[in-house]
């Protein structure tokens, strides 16, 4: 008998929930002001420049600001209030579209100011990226969260499709300056549909995390997630490879019989409807595509598809293979996209997804860089077979390593288990650091699988925030061993009971199933004494 459709989400599922629905009108809005930028500078960029450096690095100015202020961004979405940082976005992003406006009017543009302000651009991506990022798991069921991740790349891909169409419309008949006022009024309407959704506030006893501490932690736990760090590897070897062909089109579409803006946006229309296609199927291939293969076909699949872009005489032989690299590009990027979500708790989901982007503009940027000067020395096609050859040779080289595709982990909040007595001296937030020990008594014959249980424990005390972890056996009674971890202070190690999950949860039971004393492990608190020597 079948599973009823309820059982199996449908790619729209998660709109028929009005918060998502119209969160998803805004993020779409706000993709599609990015895409006329992309296109507009882009092309306007041709017409200021014909040196391939120059015009590559148009989108390494929009996707740097990403490398460089992700982390900053992602630790502020998840310390203030998610809605008015997300409006705050927007604020960004058009008063630069004014700006481009402005310039563009004056005829006061050149290479320079346009990289610029495209960098300005780049910086509002930066900032509402990982904000989005984190409100999607907080709107939608963890059984939804794929379908709608997808449904956030079909928003994307239609944007690369509705941009540049009335970008490439608007260049041809009135000129950029209207592509850059029209980015003004559709970033006013995201800001509208933004400021309609009423989050629910973060409920906590505790002040709020410091800035650097909080960007210090969400370091910290990405660097101790093992499927994170495959996860990041992946993202940024794929847009390394990937980025040659977008940074390179507008040169493409320049030199194929003469085109203009027209063929630059229906390669960009072909890439984004192909994208938008496979978006809407992405269930059905998962049922029969694991998420590791998936990465490994969308890898190779869009190297061929992006040497057949660049050795295609003309503009019917581009558009298919536009289209087979959108494919290609949505499958993979979606597939690495979901592990990473999958493998973030709530608490530090942001931190991590802004760190995840950083990898992804990191490599489109260091890519952009990149293969633009090796067009400029050799020639664009060369570029892009170059690029086309390194990264599946790349991706077979680190094959060993996966693509983030293991079994999910459940990373919802869960009850902290606190077995330490409590406190009976008075302690201030901000005392510390906090020494926490636990005292184990197990078999000393299970001391090879205790071992490995405790490895897996410190990546989690790690990735909770611990300065410090160590595991330490007794000298003089085979079998007890004492675990200690260092907290900053006593706020912090108070937070650690907030970003308890059902995964640690079940580590914890795991440790307790080895302990075979009379009662249960002992743990017990320190606080930090500060001891002034005899200088003062």
């Amino acid at each position: 008998m079948s599973a009823p459709a309820a059982a199996d989400p449908s790619a729209l599922a998660p709109p028929r929930g009005p918060v998502f629905r119209m969160l998803w009108l805004a993020w779409l809005a706000a993709n599609v002001t990015m895409w006329m930028n992309e296109v507009a500078s882009a092309w306007l960029m041709t017409s200021l420049t014909d040196n391939a450096f120059m015009v590559a690095m148009v989108q390494a100015a929009s996707t740097l600001p990403v490398f460089v202020l992700g982390l900053p961004s992602g630790a502020l979405a998840d310390i203030v209030d998610r809605r008015r940082y997300f409006a705050l976005t927007q604020v960004w992003v058009g008063i630069t579209a004014i700006l481009l406006a402005a310039f563009s009017y004056a005829d006061a543009l050149t290479a320079p100011l346009l990289l610029g302000l495209t960098f300005a651009n780049g910086i509002g991506m930066a900032m509402r990226w990982p904000v989005f990022a984190a409100i999607v798991p907080d709107v939608v069921p963890r059984a939804e969260l794929p379908a709608a991740l997808a449904l956030n790349g079909i928003a994307m891909n239609m944007s690369r499709v509705i941009g540049p169409v009335i970008a490439g419309a608007l260049l041809a008949t009135v000129g950029s300056t209207y592509v850059f006022l029209l980015n003004a009024v559709l970033t006013v309407i995201a800001f509208a549909l933004i400021l309609r959704w009423r989050s629910e506030p973060k409920v906590s006893a505790l002040p709020g995390e410091r800035f650097f501490a909080a960007m210090r932690v969400g370091l910290q736990h990405v660097a101790r997630s093992p499927r994170m760090r495959v996860v990041l590897l992946r993202i940024f070897l794929f847009f390394l490879q990937s980025s040659s062909l977008t940074a390179l089109l507008p040169l493409i579409a320049r030199r194929m019989n003469e085109g203009g803006p027209e063929t630059f946006t229906a390669l960009l229309v072909a890439m984004g409807g192909g994208a938008v296609v496979t978006a809407f199927n992405l269930n059905r291939l998962r049922r029969v595509i694991p998420r590791d293969r998936m990465v490994y076909w969308g890898t190779c699949v869009h190297a061929l598809a992006a040497v057949g872009v660049a050795l295609s005489p003309s503009l019917w032989f581009a558009v298919p293979a536009m289209a087979v690299a959108g494919v290609a590009w949505i499958a993979t990027a979606n597939s690495l996209t979901v592990a990473a979500q999958l493998a973030l708790p709530n608490w530090v989901r942001a931190r991590g997804m802004s760190i995840y982007q950083m990898a992804l503009m990191g490599g489109s940027a260091a890519g952009a860089a990149l293969w633009g000067s090796v067009a400029t020395h050799s020639s664009v096609q060369t570029s892009i077979a170059a690029a086309a050859l390194i990264g599946p040779l790349v991706l077979l080289l680190t094959l060993r390593h996966g693509a983030g595709g293991v079994e999910d982990e459940d990373l919802s909040p869960a009850p902290a288990t606190v077995t330490a007595p409590p406190p009976v001296i008075d302690i201030e937030p901000n005392e510390g650091p906090v020494m926490v020990t636990v005292e184990y008594l197990i078999d000393p014959l299970r001391a090879e699988d205790f071992g490995a249980v405790m490895r897996e424990t410190r990546l989690a005390r790690l990735r909770q925030g611990a300065l410090s972890w160590g595991l330490f056996r007794d000298t003089a009674q085979p079998g007890r061993y004492i675990e200690y971890f260092l907290d900053e202070n006593w706020v912090e190690h108070q937070r650690r009971l907030e970003r308890f999950t059902a995964a640690d949860a079940g580590l914890f039971k795991r440790r307790q199933a080895f302990h075979i004393g009379p009662e249960a492990p002992k743990t017990r608190r320190y606080i930090g004494e500060p001891i002034r020597g005899p200088d003062g």
